[in-house]
């Protein structure tokens, strides 16, 4: 806005007072006394219609209370009376942008700019109408313009900024940002950006005190809160993130963002019913809010929900089909629905959009894992690590790769990671004040071995107790209860704990399923004495008595795992467990007796027809009666849970009904097991395919019967 100062135009009809009246027009203008300096302006227009600057200054007048369509008519006019003035244009510009009328705002502006070039206010507010219209590369050089006019304009350093920040130009927003502090260190909303830009660079502390400075200067300003949550979210503060959140929603009821923000809180806690609720909220507030869409799928696809977690993926795409980490997250969905290629495709989308997204790579990588293009899969997980070396899920994921390969030394090391990994299911550090054992000299010390996750785990991995022991270290160890029993068939365990009972007093600790790389296990070298665990003496002629009773050979069966309540737990059990009735090819089999092992995980299935089957579960307490059980059978068929395991370790023949996507442990291209020498498998040849695995178990059982094919002995 101009500060007139020119005398009154002449008219017809001169007026010795209209000067003075004109004068104490603008002094009560400045002063902010409207109606004054309206009324002063309309006298000197009853003497001096064509008074340029009155109609212009009734104008801004008209301006600042919002009546902008009537403040265009008085500057039109004053415009017409005298084309030729810069200022005239500007703020005829203002106006027209305030209506919305962005194309004749530009159009106004580059009026002003061909009378004064050097103007800085028109580059400035060019710039404004030039990002409204959505043209950040002319907004730019405008800004630039402005800058270049007036080094000292922090308004054009900071919308510089702004417009380099969106386009990803972190390092050249922060220059800006700078600069605009520089000019003016007390501006609250600068400090609040810069926050941005260091936080888009991952350089969260510092980040985190600009949002500091920024609420400091303003207290209620809820957009810094907000962002000060998501950096303390990103530091593992989720206390602190939430109550910021909370804070801005407090000061800004419908903010529709913030209440995204408290939803991934709410997630990332675990708290789903909370983070949907927030997600809801925000979209009620926000209906074409795609990042909102995106993350209530995540929640509900965290609840088991993927048919409705897949709605809103898609209505977070349609939103914003460029959002690259919907495209991401609904390849979750579908990965975990089996539509693999469909996966992949989302995936590979995602990653057209943002190349360095690491999440994608690793994403990438899995599903390229499961369909069984493992060196693809590698390279996705190299090139995730190469974005962010720290990235614990894709070293986790190539480590089990790694191993999958029988590329041991590198695998174990990088399968480590697990403990970085921070998704649900996966193991967390106990916290001991004693040392973690690192592969030194053990004799001499009390090493306490511990279970850290399934049942398989544990009993694949007890092994290496003995090493310990033999070593001449005081090996304790620790395990869930119900395997208390049998691991104290282990050679040179001193004493068995069951998991949550007191602890001795010991010298270093280890999780168990860090001692393979601890002794530098290769393929050659795996420990494997056979049997190394045992049930409770005395127990096992009890069901050998009961078996005799049955006639032909004795087998085991176990159809099914553990579902899990997580859905990446249940979208691996549908992948590895069968349902009952898929066995009814084994009933054809004549000189059979069955005996089902199968410990949950059945949901009340019917027996197929012609399939019987002799089940004595309830009566097995823990491991140990199951292996006394086991015992008694000529062999055991088990889908990959810890009864195989179990019967490995007893060394008692089994043969493992193997998913396409095999775990890491059962290896690649073979039938056998270097871990079980009395293990046989027999693979899915494609994905879901276990028509084909019953069909060669079927013939290798009439074999077995029939003598034609001996069964792997201990």
């Amino acid at each position: 806005m101009i500060n007139p100062a020119d005398p009154p135009d002449s008219a017809s009809k001169p007026d010795p007072t209209a000067p003075q009246i004109f004068q104490q027009a603008i002094t009560d203008h400045q002063a902010g006394r409207l109606q004054e300096a309206d009324a002063g302006y309309r006298r000197v227009l009853t003497t001096h219609p064509n008074h340029a600057d009155c109609l212009h200054l009734l104008g801004l007048i008209a301006f600042q209370l919002g009546r902008c369509e009537v403040a265009v008519d008085y500057i039109t006019q004053a415009i017409r009376v005298r084309p030729s003035v810069p200022d005239y244009h500007g703020n005829l510009g203002g106006a027209l942008s305030a209506l919305g009328r962005l194309d004749e705002a530009e159009a106004a502006y580059r009026a002003a700019l061909r009378l004064a070039p050097d103007s800085p206010d028109a580059h400035y507010n060019l710039g404004i109408v030039q990002q409204k219209l959505g043209r950040p590369a002319a907004a730019e050089a405008c800004y630039r313009a402005c800058v270049l006019a007036k080094p000292d304009h922090p308004g054009a350093h900071n919308n510089l900024g702004n417009i380099l920040h969106d386009q990803g130009r972190f390092s050249e927003a922060e220059a800006s940002y700078r600069a605009t502090l520089y000019l003016q260190p007390d501006y609250p909303e600068g400090h609040n950006n810069l926050g941005n830009t260091l936080q888009a660079q991952d350089r969260l502390d510092e980040a985190e005190a600009a949002y500091r400075t920024a609420l400091r200067l303003k207290p209620d300003f809820p957009e810094a809160r907000n962002n000060l949550g998501n950096v303390l979210l990103h530091h593992g503060s989720a206390a602190e993130a939430e109550a910021c959140y909370r804070a801005a929603i407090g000061l800004r009821p419908d903010y529709a963002e913030a209440y995204n923000n408290l939803g991934n809180t709410m997630r990332h806690g675990g708290r789903l019913a909370e983070a949907e609720e927030c997600y809801r909220t925000a979209l009620r507030l926000k209906p074409d809010f795609p990042q909102a869409q995106d993350n209530l799928g995540i929640t509900l696809q965290a609840q088991g929900r993927p048919q409705d977690a897949l709605a809103y993926h898609l209505a977070a795409l349609a939103l914003k089909p460029d959002l690259p980490e919907g495209h991401s997250n609904l390849g979750n969905v579908l990965q975990g629905l089996g539509r693999l290629g469909e996966a992949e495709a989302a995936y590979r989308e995602s990653l057209r959009l943002k190349p360095n997204y690491p999440e994608a790579h690793n994403n990438l990588g899995t599903v390229l894992q499961a369909l069984g293009r493992r060196d693809d899969a590698a390279s996705c997980y190299r090139a995730a690590l190469a974005l962010r070396p720290d990235f614990a899920e894709p070293r986790h994921n190539l480590g089990m790769l790694l191993l999958l390969t029988g590329q041991l030394d590198e695998g174990w090391r990088e399968y480590e990671a697990r403990w970085r990994v921070k998704a649900a299911g996966f193991p967390r550090e106990r916290g001991m004040a004693q040392p973690r054992w690192a592969g030194e000299n053990p004799a001499g010390r009390v090493i306490l071995l511990h279970h850290e996750q399934g049942f398989g785990d544990t009993l694949q991995f007890c092994r290496y107790a003995p090493l310990l022991a033999a070593a001449g270290a005081r090996v304790v160890l620790e395990v869930p209860r119900n395997l208390t029993r049998l691991m104290a068939s282990l050679p040179g365990i001193a004493e068995i704990v069951a998991a949550g009972d007191p602890l001795p007093d010991f010298d270093l600790h280890c999780p168990l399923m860090s001692l393979p790389g601890l002794f530098g296990t290769t393929i050659e070298t795996i420990p494997a004495p056979m049997p190394y665990l045992a049930p409770v003496p005395g127990s096992i002629a009890v069901w050998r008595d009961r078996l005799a009773t049955l006639p032909g050979l004795r087998v085991g069966l176990v159809w099914a795992g553990n579902r899990g309540d997580r859905p990446s737990e249940q979208a691996l059990d549908r992948r590895r467990s069968l349902v009952r009735e898929q066995l009814a090819p084994l009933g054809v089999v004549e000189g059979v007796s069955f005996v089902s092992l199968q410990i949950g995980g059945t949901d009340g299935q019917a027996p197929p027809a012609g399939l019987v089957m002799h089940d004595w579960t309830g009566e097995l307490n823990d491991f140990s009666d199951t292996a006394a059980l086991v015992e008694g059978l000529d062999l055991v068929i088990s889908v990959d849970t810890a009864m195989a395991h179990l019967v490995g370790a007893l060394a008692k023949p089994v043969w493992l009904l193997n998913r396409y996507d095999t775990c890491w442990r059962w290896l690649l291209d073979r039938d056998d097991s270097p871990w079980y020498p009395t293990l046989r498998q027999f693979r899915q040849p494609a994905p879901g395919d276990w028509d084909s695995v019953l069909a060669a178990v079927t013939g290798a059982l009439g074999q077995a019967v029939a003598g034609q094919r001996s069964l792997p002995q201990a």
